[in-house]
């Protein structure tokens, strides 16, 4: 079956997709979904290092995604108030240092698109020898807080999903 089928979710995604971007469910587009959805799959194999993740609480990601929203519309706000009213030369833009704990490539590629959809913030790169994120914040008014937020609100339900 996995030979066929290598990665069952992503078939039926792209088939669903498919269908939902046509906005059809002729035989045809069934059969033409179908066949993307199988074919795709096997010949991006290689470029799949990793099997599927394992999602331990699917609880805990939906309140890290309602929170994540939340976080980012707080933020649209914040950073519109200081581009539009406070000056943007009063804003004191800077990196963060934040230690991680989080190992699972999957979640750091969530917490990546997380901090980077988030308004403000820019995932610069991990620090391999230390296996730190270098954050840059565009209104970095308390380092210790950002590295707070990060551990705390990111972090630990990331942890607590993928490991």
């Amino acid at each position: 079956m996995k030979r066929w089928l290598p990665f069952p979710l992503t078939s039926a995604g792209l088939w669903a997709m498919w269908l939902l971007l046509n906005q059809s469910t002729d035989a045809l587009h069934l059969l033409l979904g179908a066949i993307l959805a199988v074919t795709l799959p096997i010949l991006t194999r290689s470029l799949q290092p990793l099997a599927e993740p394992r999602i331990k609480k699917p609880g805990a990601l939906l309140r890290l995604l309602t929170m994540s929203s939340i976080e980012i519309v707080r933020s649209c706000f914040n950073v519109a108030r200081i581009i539009l009213f406070v000056r943007s030369k009063n804003a004191r833009s800077g990196f963060v240092h934040i230690p991680l704990d989080l190992h699972n490539s999957y979640g750091l590629a969530l917490l990546s698109c997380l901090i980077n959809i988030t308004p403000g913030t820019v995932w610069v790169e991990i620090l391999p020898d230390k296996h730190e994120l270098l954050l840059h914040v565009f209104d970095l008014h308390d380092e210790c807080w950002w590295i707070d937020t990060i551990k705390t609100r990111y972090e630990k339900p990331l942890i607590e999903i993928f490991e």
